[in-house]
This record gives structure tokens, sequence and C-alpha cells, in this order.
């Protein structure tokens, strides 16, 4: 695996413990081209960063060394770890992103990341549930990777997790409403699988709002093809499969 530096100076001086790195964080950069993010990872004014950055044909470049703190997770909660730049690394893919014209990751890109995400997991004995997207841990802020990042081909690689349900089972409940005691076990779910749904209104004054998005945040990841943030007896189904896992 061939993996170029280009050093960003955003990250802490302070050289973390290797047992603290529990996680792997994976972004869209969503910027109209790699040189303007590469600009932008590197800017000290701008003050984010990422340990990796791969771009649309495959190549991996290191901007921060894993020893450091880069700043790439921002405020974050994923179970009970909380601002997740500390224990974690984090991987940009190039794409535009919703902003300027989210696109399929290339195959080239994803390949690229599988092989580093396994190089990653074998060196910090990571578990693979531990890989997650931006809007896993940061569901009221961020969007990224988004619906179009193939997590269930990288659950196959071992790498993140993934239900098992069938489609055809899957698109028979799909749309079909679910009464309120339904919702309470969702969100109960949501809470064991990682999601922090507790509401804080410093973040969100509107409740509704609040659980709406952490509702598409779960559907980008693991029910793609509907985002709309209402929740039917095909999110409840996921869900629970995900909790027996």
């Amino acid at each position: 695996m061939k993996i170029v530096t280009n050093l960003s100076p955003n990250h802490s001086k302070k050289i973390r413990p290797k047992k603290e790195i529990k996680f792997v964080i994976i972004h869209y950069t969503g910027m109209q081209s790699e040189i303007e993010s590469i600009k932008r990872l590197k800017n000290p004014r701008c003050k984010v960063s990422c340990h990796y950055l791969i771009n649309r044909k495959g190549n991996i470049i290191q901007m921060v060394n894993e020893k450091f703190i880069a700043w790439h997770a921002g405020k974050s909660k994923w179970k009970k770890a909380i601002n997740l730049n500390s224990n974690s690394i984090g991987i940009e893919l190039v794409n535009k992103g919703h902003k300027f014209g989210y696109e399929p990751f290339c195959s080239a890109q994803i390949k690229s990341l599988i092989k580093l995400c396994k190089s990653l997991k074998k060196k910090y004995a990571i578990e693979k549930e531990n890989f997650l997207g931006h809007s896993d841990i940061s569901p009221l802020r961020k969007i990224d990777p988004g619906e179009k990042f193939p997590w269930e081909y990288l659950s196959k690689k071992k790498i993140g997790f993934w239900h098992k349900l069938k489609k055809d089972s899957l698109q028979r409940v799909r749309n079909l409403k679910i009464q309120n005691n339904e919702k309470k076990i969702f969100f109960q779910n949501l809470s064991k699988i990682g999601y922090s749904i507790k509401f804080q209104k410093n973040l969100n004054s509107n409740k509704t709002k609040y659980l709406e998005n952490i509702t598409k945040a779960f559907q980008r990841r693991f029910r793609p093809e509907i985002v709309n943030g209402k929740i039917d007896q095909e999110c409840l189904l996921i869900s629970q499969n995900l909790v027996k896992k």
C-alpha cells in the first residue's frame, strides 16, 4: 500500500498513547476540488485536518501522523465516547458532497480505503463496529459520507457493521406507519447502537427536528434508499436487527 505525505500543521502537539486509538471516522471533503480540500486541511486558520485523504484515483495521502490528534470529528459522541478526535483516526474521501454535486465514490477510492482500514484495524485492534461515518457521531451537524457511501459492501470486508435482513422482506414494510410506542422502541434501539439521542436544548430548541436529524443519520447509514427523517416499519425492523447483533 503506497502512501505519500503532505503534512498539515493542524494537529495536537502532544503524542497520544497507541491504546487510545479505538475508532476510525470516515468523511467526505465536501469541496469543489482535491486542491481546494488539501489547501483547507493545511490552512492553520481553518483549524481542520485529517490523518489521511484518499483522492478520486485512490491515492492515499497522509496529512497528520497517527500519533497526533487530528481535528476532524469536532463535537461528537458515540456510545460513551465524547469528542472523538482524541481517540480516532480521521479519513477524508475526495468528493464534492451535497453542496457542490454529490458523486458516487470511485471504485479505486473504496479499494484504497479498504486496504487502509484493514491496516489500521490490525495495527490498533479496532473493532469493526468502530468504523463510523461523521454523521453517525455528529448527526446534528454533519451528513457525510452520505447515502452513496457503500457501508454494506464495507461490512462484507469486516469494516463497519450492517444488518442481516433481506431486501425483499424490508421492501414489504417500507413506508408502513408505526405506532407511538414503536417510535420509542426505535429511539431506544438507536441509543443501544451508539447514537446520541438525548435532547439538548443548547444544541437544538426543537426536539422534533432534533430526532428527525438523528433518524436521517441512521437512514443514510442503514437505509440509504430513502432519507426523509420519517420512521417507518422498515427503519424499526433494521434497528431491531442491529441491536440483536
